[in-house]
C-alpha cells in the first residue's frame, strides 16, 4: 500500500519531466538526421556556423575570466571592509540580477549606440559619432554587465564564511601574503570559483536576449539557431546547432560538477 501511494505520488513528476524534458529533448536529437547524420556536423564543415560558434566561445570565455577577477575583487573587499552603506552598495551592485538581458542591451545602446551618450560626447569634441554597441565590445560589456553581479554576491558569500582562524595561524607562522593567497585563500575559494566560472559560461553561451539586441555586427551561435529556424525555417540545421551548444554548455557544468562537487547555480 505504501509503496503504491508513494508512486502515485511520484506519477505526476514523471509525466511533467518525460513530457516537457525528454520528450522535446529526444525529438531535438533525432531531428538533423532527417537531412542526414552529415548535418549533425554541421557546425565543422560549414565555415559560416564554426565562426559563429568560435565567435561564441571566445566571447564566453573572455567574458568568464574577466567576471572572476573583477567579481572576486570587489566580493572579497565587501566581505572583508566593513564602512557605513557597505550592503546598500552590494544591494546596488547586485541590482542587474534582476533586469532581462534585453533591457541590458538597451542600457548599452543608451550609453554606446549611435544615439548614444558616447556619440553625443563624441561629435561634441569634432571625433564624429563613435559607436561600440552593435558589435564585440558592446556585446563584452552587456555580459559582463549581466555576469559581475552574480560573482560579486558568490564571492562576498563565500568570503564571510572563509574561516578566520587560517588566516591568523598562517600570519602567526610567517606566511607571507602570497602565501596566504595561495594555501588559505584560493583552496577555500576554489569551489566558489569554479561553479562561478562554470554559470557565467553557460549563462554568456547561450544569452539570446542581449546578443538579438546588440548583435547586428558579430554573430554568435544563439543568433544563428534563432535566423535558421525563423528565417528559413531549417529546423533540422538549427538543432544539430542548438545540440553542439548544449554540449558545449552541459561540459562546463558537469566539469565544475566533477571536480568540485558544487553545483552552479545552487
Amino acid at each position: 500500500m505504501t509503496k503504491t501511494l508513494t508512486r502515485l505520488c511520484i506519477l505526476p513528476a514523471v509525466v511533467f519531466f518525460a513530457t516537457f524534458w525528454l520528450l522535446p529533448v529526444s525529438i531535438l536529437i533525432l531531428l538533423p538526421a532527417e537531412k542526414g547524420w552529415s548535418t549533425y556536423f554541421a557546425v565543422l564543415t560549414d565555415a559560416r556556423y564554426a565562426w559563429s560558434l568560435f565567435n561564441t566561445l571566445a566571447l564566453s570565455i573572455t567574458v568568464t575570466l574577466c567576471t572572476l577577477v573583477l567579481g572576486a575583487a570587489v566580493g572579497l573587499y565587501l566581505a572583508r571592509r566593513h564602512f557605513p552603506g557597505d550592503q546598500i552598495l552590494l544591494s546596488i551592485l547586485t541590482l542587474p540580477l534582476s533586469f532581462p538581458g534585453v533591457i541590458i542591451g538597451f542600457f548599452i545602446i543608451l550609453l554606446g549606440g549611435r544615439q548614444g551618450l558616447i556619440a553625443d560626447i563624441t561629435e561634441w569634441a569634432g571625433m564624429g559619432r563613435v559607436t561600440f554597441a552593435y558589435g564585440v565590445v558592446g556585446l563584452f560589456l552587456a555580459y559582463l554587465y549581466f555576469s559581475l553581479p552574480r560573482a560579486i554576491a558568490s564571492y562576498t558569500a563565500a568570503a564571510q564564511s572563509m574561516d578566520p582562524a587560517l588566516e591568523e595561524a598562517a600570519r602567526s607562522l610567517g606566511a607571507s601574503r602570497r602565501h596566504i593567497l595561495s594555501d588559505v585563500w584560493i583552496p577555500q575559494l576554489g569551489p566558489t570559483t569554479a561553479a562561478c566560472a562554470a554559470i557565467v559560461f553557460a549563462t554568456s553561451m547561450g544569452a539570446f536576449g542581449t546578443a538579438f539586441t546588440l548583435a547586428s555586427k558579430f554573430e554568435v551561435l544563439p543568433i544563428t539557431i534563432y535566423s535558421e529556424f525563423t528565417n528559413y525555417a531549417n529546423f533540422a540545421l538549427a538543432a544539430s546547432l542548438s545540440i553542439t551548444l548544449g554540449l558545449f554548455t552541459w561540459f562546463a557544468l558537469y566539469l565544475s560538477r566533477r571536480r568540485t562537487g558544487v553545483v552552479p547555480g545552487v
